[in-house]
Order: structure tokens, then sequence, then C-alpha cells
């Protein structure tokens, strides 16, 4: 274990092991779903600007393709290391699996700053770390997608490296891509909106109001977090209290978001003068009074230290991973709904899957269709997850991941172990 050594593999993996020994899941299963199937380590040289050669660290893990090809994004981001994506990889199988989707759990990322490459820089760096990964990925292999720094024309690179390797235009080896190559309509707003769908059941599950008068506070306020504070508003929600990396606004009377997003996208952060509200930190965020809090940002952000002092009642994970183990059973003690990311944050995956299919078919659905397709997969999903929550007497979180795993299991089962 100690190749995937980090806090957000530990996470997950209890997460996990807790899941697997509820369901009393098949000792030979969990040793085998225990750990990644295989993960590649690369060298990426890029040329630069100014003509040096600078060598970047790149990751592709695939935790498992049981039920179909790998599927999960690939970040650009100083950060990365091969535990997180181990991690994400595991995450992003049960994603899938919960969502009945034939596709299995992947995760990648290379070791960079884009903010600080120029454009051909980051392009050469996409092409080379393509290059690197082309024995991995494929339509019938591994499909990546956007995540944390890289975006819509990331992905049009990777396409194009990989189509002309190949000899042929392949555009399922990717999704997320524009429109233009292949991509599919919805697919940008997915994650947010389905956030807010799964906001919509829970609430109507616990008999919790949600339109005219409702507060809610969202931390992070990129794509996600903004597409999910607009369907919250859009519902007729007010939205209060606003955070990115740099900090954020509070305003209990409600924020424009027009005004949120002109001054983020002018400035890169939010600051009250322009905004109006008081400036909040986001620790200080999660300690507000509101009825909904959506975490849109990074992982680990709700722990033991903190978790006491949320003051939400529902709380939606936008994020892969905002809310450690240790907070987990003191937010169910204080009556706080989790809505776990690997439900919450589906819907991204969910129409991933369906720019696949329309890729392979060489056939697009309209955006209409695809959002209907898409709410009632998550309803259809979040239903049975509260039924099994309810049968076993388990939080949102265990009985997700127990759905997962155990579709994942019964494929392991029927599939057998070669040779």
């Amino acid at each position: 274990m100690e190749l995937w050594q980090s806090p957000f593999f530990d996470n997950a993996l209890r997460q996990f092991l807790t899941a697997a020994e509820v369901m009393n899941l098949d000792p030979n299963i969990t040793e085998r779903l225990r750990q990644p199937a295989r993960a590649l380590v690369v060298s990426v040289p890029v040329r630069m600007d100014d003509g040096c050669v600078r060598a970047y660290q790149g990751f592709r893990v695939q935790h498992s393709d049981t039920l179909g090809p790998c599927k999960g994004g690939i970040r650009f981001h100083p950060d990365v290391s091969l535990g997180d994506a181990a991690a994400l990889a595991m995450l992003m199988t049960w994603k899938c699996a919960l969502m009945g989707l034939p596709l299995g759990g992947a995760k990648g990322g290379l070791r960079i700053d884009p903010t600080v490459l120029s454009r051909t820089e980051l392009q050469r760096a996409t092409r080379r770390f393509t290059i690197e990964l082309i024995n991995m990925i494929g339509p019938d292999r591994d499909i990546p997608a956007p995540d944390l720094g890289a975006n819509e024309q990331v992905m049009a690179w990777i396409m194009d490296t990989y189509s002309k390797q190949v000899g042929a235009t392949r555009p399922g080896v990717v999704t997320g891509k524009p429109i233009t190559v292949g991509g599919s309509l919805f697919r940008h707003e997915a994650t947010g909106r389905g956030v807010v769908f799964c906001v919509a059941k829970a609430a109507a599950e616990s008999g919790i109001h949600v339109g005219e008068g409702t507060t809610f506070a969202i931390q992070g306020f990129g794509n996600v977090g903004a597409i999910a504070a607009k369907a919250m508003v859009e519902m007729g929600c007010r939205c209060i209290a606003v955070t990115t990396s740099r900090g954020g606004i509070v305003d209990r009377k409600g924020l424009s978001l027009d005004t949120l997003y002109a001054c983020y996208r002018e400035r890169g952060k939010l600051v009250p003068e322009v905004t109006g509200g008081d400036a909040i930190t986001n620790d200080e965020l999660l300690g507000l009074e509101c009825d909904v809090l959506i975490l849109a940002a990074q992982a680990n952000q709700v722990t033991a230290e903190n978790a006491s002092k949320l003051r939400c009642r529902i709380l939606a994970e936008g994020a892969n991973g905002p809310v450690t183990n240790e907070a987990d059973p003191i937010l169910s003690e204080m009556g706080i709904l989790v809505i776990p990311d690997i439900l919450a944050n589906a819907g991204g995956v969910t129409v991933s899957y369906f720019e696949w299919v329309q890729d392979l078919q060489h056939f697009f659905w309209d955006a209409d269709e695809i959002e209907q397709r898409l709410k009632k997969i998550l309803f259809q999903t979040f239903d049975e997850t509260v039924a099994l929550a309810r049968k076993y007497k388990v939080g949102l979180r265990t009985a997700a991941l127990m759905k997962g795993i155990g579709r994942v299991a019964q494929a392991m089962l029927l599939r057998g172990l070669y040779p």
C-alpha cells in the first residue's frame, strides 16, 4: 500500500473497507479492489518558449475495468500525486457502478501549473503527455476527461494527438470536448446541475423546503460551483456566501450572481467593493447558518476539527472527498444530511458517458433529452441509495458505496479470476 500512500487514498480506502464490512463482501473481492489494477508514471519533457526543456511528472491510474473501459479525469496541477490519483480512480469505480454505467474508474494528472504556461507550452505539454499515455488510453480502454486545471481545449488536443497516432479520427477517446469536435450538449452544466438535482431530491425526502426563502452558501466558484449557484437561484433560493481559494463574500440579504461572475472573471477573486457584502474566509464560510452548503472546491475541507462548526441542514459534496471519514459521524449526530460525492457530483460522469455513446454511434441528442436522461438516472439512483441506507441503517455515503461496490463485486464473481 505504500505505493499509493496519501491522506486522500487512506480516506478512500477506509470508506471502501467500512462499506465492505457492512455488506459482508467476499474477502477475495475485497483484496482485489483495495488497490488499483495498474498505474503508469511518466516523465513528460516539454520544450518551453525560451528554448529550454523541462520535464514534468505525469500519472495515470486505473482502478478497475471490470464493468467496462476505465473513465476518469486528468488534472493539471502542481500538487498532483500518485496517491491522490489512486484515490480518485477508486472513487470513480464506485461512482460509475453506482450510476449503472458500463465503465470502470481511472484518474490521472500532470504535475504542472497551467496558469503560468503559454498556450503553446500547454499544448506541447498536453500532446507529449498524450503520447506517453497512448498505449493506455482509447475509446475501448480508458477515456479521460477534463479535471482541475484542464478544459475542453486540452481534451481537443488529446483527441487530435491520439487520432493522428492511430490514423483515424477517434472523438470517443476523451469526453468533455468542444461540441464542434464531438462534445455533448449539457456536458458543461452536468455536474453543477446534477448537484442541485440531488439537493432537491434530498430535501423532498427529508421534508426540508427548498425554494423561496431557502439560503445557500458555496465553497468553490469554478465550473461546478458557479453552475450549481445559478441552478439554486433559479429555484428561488438566496445565495448568501461564495468563496474561492482566495476567500470570498458574504451577505445574508443575498448576492447577485451576475456581479460575482463579472468580478471573478475580471479580477480572479471576489472583492467587497465590487460585489457588495463583506469579506469571508473559507473557514468562516463553513460555520455560516444556512439551509444548504455546497462544497465544490478541494478535498478534506470538513474534518473532525471543524465539523462541529457547521450550521447547514443539507451538505452536498460537489467536489471529490471534501468531508473526511472522521467528520462523517459528527455531521450525522448533528442531524446534517450529507449527499456524498459519488452521488452528488455524478452528473458529470453520467453525461460524459452519454457523450462517449454519442461519439461511438455518430448520432447526437439535444440538450433537453440529455437533461431528462440525467435527471431520471440521478433520481432513480438516489431512491435506491436511500432505500439501502434505511435497510442497513447506515448513512447515504456508506449506502452509495455499498451499491456501487456491490455491482462491481457481482461482475467480478461472474467473470471469475484469470487464469
